[in-house]
């Protein structure tokens, strides 16, 4: 896709230096908690963002829309298309303020710190015989060392043209930002007592504001005050009920004042109707002044070989029958673009508490003179990552992250590593990583206080594992050197891509799979930190066999979560899912399987970096772990997979619940396709009793006495996910090798595919909206919406039983 540039105008300096992969995804939508907010990946320095409200009334202004909110009550948002290193448009649609905008974003390459970036946004009536008054205004500040002025002169009575800003800091160094109007425009002029404002009218207002450091993000907070106060003097004096007050568009107006040593400024424009106005950051070492010409072709272009890019990636397979193939081509598209678009740059300290735990999570070989310090800020942290929900979680999650990574790393192979980069940088010296990133008060003014702190006992799963073994499958499926070749003497020549068409005429993006030599030395580079956190799972999180007089053929292979309270088992992502009573004496198969997963994925990196001994090691402790599922979790008698508890006698018994937790073995593959117990799990999968639905498998057994109670996070709703894991499963393994049941698993792999897929895409015709859950009886969307973080996954599971290598898979 770089090569759209070749079709602009752009003068021969851009082209001048070479941009490296990395330098094309120094700018991009990395605010995602805001319907529209850019900044580039660095830890303090600008930050731009869009905020609106309709000037049809005075109450408007209070419920100006800048953070995405499910309270906004829009009818939608996302983006339609959208590629990290490139730029894309996203649709909001806001019924209240009868106003459809689109944000446009466009990247343009050049010089030596991050390239420039063009922006329009546009507006147009919802419904056209309906009044569509609607006040934008974008803001730019600054966080850290530099500077920005603005070179427009000031006027009191608003600004007529465009408006300039110059700046600087150390990262970005010189730059400039233009906001210029668009061409057919319709001013709000005319109104109740327009010859008193006439001054002021038909202009752009603006404000420049000092603010302390690391406020920035109030800027909604800041911007609305000063049109506040500003109306309130402006309104004063037509407070007699006889003269009637002004038109809101009049007196709802940014104070057109610019305060010393300003690092906060506003533009805010009035308008009727339609309306466009495009954003200019022109980076000065690129030396090229950009127009509106640029977004007038390049968004076309871009817009062209994205498409053509996507079709390549994400087909609709011939075999995949739909009534309606467009409807589903533009819903995976929004889909896949909003993930990408919801991926956030987050910079700032955590709060961790390394004194809190559970009575049974006390560890007898703790140090009791240990300082209990209680919550503390731990020093900051930077992080590119995915995120779950634009409006509702708006930050980093371990447990999510590693399926997100299967899904950008489909499409931009060296982005997933990126960002898989900055999970592993988290990896502390003990190994562990805080299971929610919430750095900065950004990002904790979105989150419950009660669940501010993190515990440095708590693990999560470690899907990023899952992220490490799709890469290291990607590398398998390019064609080149064989498995024997692959390590310290990985083969060097060239290598021939997936399909010519994946790559759609740029190998943007796919570095680390065309020069074999990088990406044995990324996998070298984060072995280490892996390692270390695969040790702290084995030491933290180990459960107890011998205490308890458990048979099981390996002694130390077993395992459980800390950090459980009574009714929930947070770190295992399934918070309410039944469990047994909290003990020591516990045994999670989630866990122990996540541990399976883990070991085989070091042993497949170990392999790659010529660490022969401990690729030798992790296979025997995979084989070890997986031996121990069955010894320890296989229930006989419930013909299932099962936890394990303790009774006041301390003798084992099995905790069976049906549900996702009882697939486990199965939703990762650990279970060989001749294993005697695959055909009771597929049993229980299927039963239209327990867990089959025609919208996917739910949660919890329809049958389960909890079902649907409390609740009701994880006690019977359908979560995307999970159905992703068992089509991956079903896909990969037990579908496609031979076995006594793969005959059934392909049945059941095409039924289940379907179910997910027209369910999820019917849901989101009918309210414009992915959903973070389905509804276990009537698959309508529940709870966090938009959800593109793992509900994205749809899209690779359009994938065919005969499309292996274009499907991000397990093993």
């Amino acid at each position: 896709m770089r090569l759209l540039w070749l079709l602009l105008p752009l003068a021969p300096s851009v082209f001048s230096k070479s941009t490296n992969d990395s330098e094309t995804l120094t700018w991009g939508a990395y605010r995602p908690n805001l319907y529209f907010g850019l900044r580039p990946r660095l830890p303090q320095s600008v930050m731009t963002g869009l905020a609106w409200f309709g000037t049809q009334d005075y109450q408007s202004v209070a419920r100006m829309r800048h953070a995405c909110d499910q309270g906004d009550g829009l009818g939608g948002y996302s983006w339609t298309e959208y590629d990290a290193r490139e730029g894309g448009e996203q649709v909001i649609r806001d019924g209240m303020n009868n106003v459809k905008i689109t944000t446009q974003f466009l990247k343009v390459p050049g010089g030596e710190h991050g390239g420039s970036w063009a922006a329009r946004i546009k507006g147009e009536p919802i419904n056209p015989a309906v009044p569509s008054r609607v006040s934008p205004i974008f803001y730019l500040g600054l966080e850290g060392i530099g500077g920005i002025e603005m070179e427009t002169e000031e006027d009191e009575d608003g600004i007529e043209g465009p408006i300039s800003f110059t700046g600087s800091t150390p990262d970005l160094d010189d730059f400039a930002i233009r906001i210029v109007e668009g061409p057919h425009n319709t001013l709000i002029t005319e109104g109740q007592h327009a010859n008193a404002f006439h001054n002021k009218l038909g202009k752009t207002h603006f404000l420049g504001a000092r603010v302390p450091q690391g406020s920035v993000w109030q800027a909604k907070d800041i911007i609305q005050g000063a049109i506040v106060r500003t109306a309130q003097e402006s309104a004063a004096p037509y407070k007699d009920a006889g003269k009637g007050f002004p038109d809101p568009a009049f007196v709802l107006q940014l104070p057109d004042e610019v305060y010393t040593g300003s690092n906060l400024f506003a533009v805010q424009k009035h308008y009727d109707g339609p309306f466009q106005f495009d954003v200019f950051f022109e980076s000065a070492s690129a030396k090229q002044k950009l127009s509106s010409a640029v977004l007038d072709e390049g968004i076309p272009t871009l817009s062209e070989a994205y498409n053509d890019r996507f079709d390549a990636v994400f087909p609709i397979p011939s075999t995949y029958e739909t009534s309606d193939p467009e409807s589903l081509r533009a819903f995976s598209k929004a889909i896949t673009s909003n993930l990408i678009g919801g991926i956030g740059y987050f910079y700032g300290p955590s709060i961790v508490d390394r004194s809190f735990a559970y009575e049974w999570d006390q560890d007898e070989d703790s140090d009791e003179t240990a300082e209990k310090a209680g919550p503390t800020l731990a020093p900051p942290k930077a992080l590119l990552t995915g995120t779950p929900s634009r409006s509702f979680f708006p930050r980093g999650f371990y447990w999510d992250e590693g399926f997100h990574l299967l899904h950008i790393g489909e499409w931009d192979n060296d982005l997933s590593l990126e960002i898989l980069k900055d999970w592993i940088n988290l990896i502390d010296e003990d190994g562990w990583v805080a299971r929610e990133q919430i750095l900065g008060e950004e990002a904790r003014s979105r989150v419950p206080a009660e669940f501010q702190t993190q515990v440095p006992t708590n693990a999560n799963p470690p899907t990023l594992t899952m992220a490490v073994t799709a890469f290291i499958n990607r590398l398998r499926a390019q064609k080149g050197p064989s498995d024997e070749d692959l390590g310290l003497d990985f083969g060097t020549g060239a290598q021939v891509p997936l399909t010519d068409a994946t790559q759609a005429g740029s190998s943007a993006g796919r570095r680390y799979l065309d020069e074999p030599e990088l990406a044995v030395e990324y996998l070298r580079e984060i072995y280490g930190p892996l390692k270390r956190h695969y040790e702290w799972f084995r030491r933290t999180q180990r459960g107890q066999i011998k205490q308890y007089g458990r048979k099981a053929r390996s002694r130390t292979e077993a395992f459980r979560w800390r950090g459980r309270s009574q009714q929930h088992v947070l770190t295992s992502g399934m918070d309410d899912y039944p469990r047994g009573p909290p003990s020591a004496g516990e045994l999670h198969l989630d866990l122990i399987s996540w541990m399976a997963f883990f070991a085989q994925t070091m042993r497949d990196i170990a392999d790659f970096v010529g660490e022969t001994d401990d690729a030798l090691a992790f296979e025997e402790i995979a084989k070890a772990t997986i031996e121990n599922i069955d010894d320890l979790h296989w229930s006989e008698e419930n013909q299932m997979y099962c936890d394990v508890g303790v009774n006041d006698d301390d003798d084992s018994y099995h905790v069976c619940h049906k549900g996702y937790l009882s697939l486990f073995p199965f939703l990762l593959s650990l279970l060989p396709p001749d294993s005697p117990h695959l055909g009771a799990i597929l049993d229980l999968l299927r039963d239209p009793e327990h867990l089959w639905s025609p919208y996917g498998l739910r949660s919890l057994s329809a049958s389960h006495p909890d079902f649907g109670q409390g609740e009701n996070y994880w006690k019977g709703p359908i979560w995307i996910q999970m159905n992703y894991l068992a089509l991956s499963a079903l896909h990969k393994t037990y579908a496609t090798q031979e076995g006594p049941h793969q005959a059934r698993a392909q049945e059941i792999y095409a039924e289940l595919r379907r179910n997910v897929i027209e369910n999820v895409h019917k849901e989101y015709v009918r309210t414009g909206y992915v959903w973070e859950q389905y509804d276990a009886l009537t698959g309508e969307g529940r709870r966090s919406h938009p959800f593109t973080g793992w509900t994205s996954l749809v899209t690779l599971s359009k994938c065919p039983l005969n499309i292996v290598a274009r499907c991000a898979c397990l093993h």
